[in-house]
This record gives structure tokens, sequence and C-alpha cells, in this order.
């Protein structure tokens, strides 16, 4: 059965290419019959892109075969690519409501596509690197569809899976195959980096690739995700974005301020605050206090004569979340910014965090205090444990490495988080305390995470609103769901 590819690797580039297009047309007919052969893979493959897309986006895949895939992601704007035409002729076929262009991805000119299909949210490449000839080439061509939101979801075969797949080709359970590129992911991430892209999240997934009832099921669901299992997998997967370019205008900066008992730290919340951006507007946001907090606050309001704008809120919810979600509701900056009312973040560290989203290094930025020395006072010994116990948990929940997730600083470009908001159902109404609750759509989002580290400071007044130990039960608790909506689905 391999005859027919036998001295492809052999051939010059553009033999190659045109072998492996004569390839595609001749089999064109029989793609879906293998795709029904193999459902269980391709459906798998079909919930991760819904997975990591959200549904009406603005998607373009390349090397889209029939279609099934671009047209499981529920676009809005659906445009599929590929340099086999007999394949193109049948996914047009299939579905006339998505546009498909039959061109080569190495030549590929924004030019060549209608100008309403020039710019994309999503754009993704699944299945079709082993075949690529220049997958640098491919990298750079697609840069002209990219704005600084898009990602970049690559798909491919764990290398690991040659002799098997190979195997499963010579008893026909699996398509044959021309020669392919067999890519690892430090290939493929270095690949992205030297193209303009940043990686963001690497993943694994399926290991039991065909279905047997009873088995499949609880393998690719639970153990397939497992640390050191998840190398054994047969799906690869790497999200990236492009290198975002820093921005231009300076942006404007709304800071909350969720406040209960701290009317001793009113003033200094303000009075320590530097310049931020453009502009500062600061939003106190009042919970239920048994102190003078909320007289406290109109009176700074009434009375401040500085450069940035103060607004006050009442919530007539209850929680850190509840404060911090009307905060971010009310406020018009672009930047938006949380600063806990006991100052145990300096306010003075604020302007590192805008700095960081401004140039372009992360789109999520979120403190970590576990970094400089810090008081015992600050934060005693078995909260540092339990810090650390929950930065383990997150960075093998989010595929992304973090230091401290409980840090009450996050800072985020209110585009964003008005995405968060509206994905808002996917979690549900889980998080009285509001960081998962941001962490958590920020990583189903895909934006890129980074941590600012900040100096820790013991509070000066009051004290601390936080019921350690129950807080913690329910921390254990957010995190056990979380694994199902982010891990184990």
């Amino acid at each position: 059965m391999q005859a027919p590819f036998s001295n492809l690797l052999e051939a010059p580039k553009q033999d190659f290419k045109q072998d492996i297009r004569a390839y595609f047309d001749r089999i064109a007919p029989e793609l879906d019959r293998w795709s029904s052969r193999n459902r269980y893979y391709y459906s798998d493959l079909a919930r991760l892109h819904q997975f990591l897309i959200p549904p009406g986006s603005r998607v373009l895949e390349v090397g889209c075969g029939t279609g099934d895939l671009l047209q499981a992601t529920a676009p809005a704007l659906g445009v599929g690519l590929d340099f086999a035409p007999a394949v193109v002729a049948i996914a047009r076929q299939k579905y006339p409501h998505l546009s498909f262009y039959n061109l080569d991805a190495e030549t590929l000119d924004a030019a060549q596509l209608a100008p309403e299909h020039r710019q994309f949210d999503y754009i993704v490449l699944s299945g079709v690197l082993g075949y690529l000839g220049d997958v640098q080439a491919v990298l750079q061509r697609l840069q002209p569809f990219c704005q600084p939101q898009t990602r970049l979801i690559l798909t491919f075969h764990n290398h690991l899976w040659e002799p098997l797949l190979g195997l499963a080709e010579r008893v026909g359970q699996r398509r044959p195959q021309p020669p392919q590129n067999w890519l690892s992911t430090d290939d493929m991430a270095n690949l992205l980096t030297v193209t303009g892209y940043r990686p963001l999240k690497r993943g694994s997934r399926f290991l039991w690739p065909k279905f047997v009832p009873g088995v499949a099921g609880l393998v690719n669901r639970y153990l397939a995700p497992l640390p050191l299992v998840k190398h054994l997998c047969l799906t690869t997967f790497i999200v990236a974005r492009p290198q975002a370019a820093p921005t231009q205008a300076k942006p404007t900066c709304s800071v909350i301020v969720p406040a209960r008992n701290e009317a001793g730290n009113i003033a200094a919340a303000v009075a320590r605050l530097p310049q931020l951006g453009e502009h500062t507007e600061v939003i106190f946001v009042e919970g239920h206090s048994r102190d003078r907090t909320w007289a406290t606050i109109q009176e700074l309001v009434q009375t401040y004569q500085g450069p940035f704008t103060l607004k006050a809120f009442q919530q007539t919810g209850r929680g850190k979340a509840d404060a911090v979600r009307l905060g971010f509701e009310q406020a018009s900056g672009d930047i938006l910014l949380i600063l806990d009312a006991d100052l145990t973040v300096p306010p003075e560290d604020l302007p590192h965090f805008v700095e960081v989203l401004a140039a372009g290094y992360g789109e999520f930025a979120n403190g970590s205090r576990l970094v400089y020395p810090r008081s015992k006072t600050a934060m005693p010994w078995l909260n540092t444990v339990a810090n650390k116990i929950f930065a383990l948990l997150f960075s093998f929940l989010l595929e992304q490495p973090l230091k401290d997730t409980l840090c009450g600083t996050k800072v985020l470009w209110r585009r964003d988080y008005q995405r968060i908001a509206a994905g808002r159902s996917y979690f549900g109404d889980f998080d009285p305390f509001g960081d998962f609750d941001l962490l958590f759509g920020a990583a189903k989002l895909n934006l890129h995470i980074v941590e600012v580290p900040i100096r820790y400071q013991p509070r000066t007044y009051g004290s601390s609103n936080i019921a350690h130990v129950k807080e913690g039960m329910i921390l254990l608790q957010m995190c056990l769901y979380a694994s199902r909506k982010l891990k184990f689905w």
C-alpha cells in the first residue's frame, strides 16, 4: 500500500506537492468514508475545537478537507482552504453556507481571498502540518489574516504513535498516507516563535482511539489528562497568538477597589495611587461594612481635588466577586485593575501591570506575592503552603504555569472581560471570590496569562475578612468543579 509514495521523499519539492495534490484529488470521494470509519476520533477532534472556539466566531481552516471540522465550530464566518480541487468541490457541495477556496497555503496571499475573508478570530490547522513542505512559510503567510486577538489552533499526531498508525494503515484501519512530517510540540513551539507567534497553551488528549463501550470514555476522560499519561496521547495541540505590538495610544485605566470594613484605608488607596495610562478612574464598591467605610468613601468622593475620577457604589449582593463585577460594569477604562482595599498589594505597584498589557507582553496580568520576601504577618506559613498547593492545581487545570492564583490583584483589558462575562454560563456562578471566575474565564478564552510580582505588605488597618479554613474548603470544591469543565470534560 505504500508503493505509490515510495519515491516521493527523493522528489523535488514542487513535484512532491503535485504528487500529494494528485493523491488527495484521487481519494477525495473516499475521505468521508474513512472519517465515518474512524468517527470516534474525528468526533473528539470536533469536541476539542468546540471547546477552544466559541460559537459565532470568525474561523479560517487551513487544510479543511471536506469541511466537517469547520462546520463543527459553528462559525459566524467560516472559510476553508485546501489545495486539492476535488476535495474543495465536495466541501462546497456539503456546506454551501461556508466559503471554500482552492489555494495552496505555502503560496497564500491575502489578495486571493474576498475582502471580507481576511481577518479572523481563530485560524485552525488540524491534521495538515504533516503534509506541508514548508511549515514556516505557511505560518508566515497567515500573519496578515491575524489581529491582536486572533488565536492559532494547531493539532497533530504525537510522534510516539507513528509505529501504531503505520500498523493501522497496513491492516486497513487507517487511510493510506503519503510521507509526513512528524513534529514534536517543541518543534512546533519553535516554528511558531520564529514566525512571529507566541505559544500560549500546549495539551494532549485521546489515549484510546477506538470506541469500546465502558472503556474508551473512562480512559479518554479521566486517565488521558493525568500527568505523565498525557504524554502518551494521540492528539497534540498548541494554541498560539501573534506577537503583539505595543499599544500606540496610552490606554485609560479603571481601578476597582472592593471595600468592606476598610475605613482606615480609603484615603490612602487614592493618595498612594500613581497616574495610570492616559487617565485613571477609581471605583469604590462598598459591601455591608460595620464601620464607617461607606461614609468615608462618600466624603472622599465629595471633597477630592486630585487628577483622578472617583466613583462610589454599594453592592446589593454579597462577596468580593459580586463587588468586582459591579465595578467592572461601571468602569469606562480600557484596562481594568483590581486593588484590594486592605492595601496589602501596594498601589504603587500597579503601573507594572499596565505596562505589561500596554506593551503587549500579556493579556491578563495576575499578581504574584510569592516572588519577593514577605513578612510572616502578611502571609503566615500555612497560607503560603496553601497558596502553593492551589498554584499547582491551577497550573494543571489551565495548562499554564502559575505561581500565585489567589492574589487579589488581577488586571485585564475591558474588551476581554466582556468576553469572559459573555461566556460565564459555561462555568456558572460558582465563585464567591472572583479570582477563579476570572482565571478560568481567561484560560477558556486562551488569553495570554502572565504574572507580575508584587511586594506583599502587612495591613495597617483593620483585620482580614477571610475565614481561612471555611474558604479554603470552598476553594477546593471550586477546583474540583472546574476540573470537570476544563480538564476532565
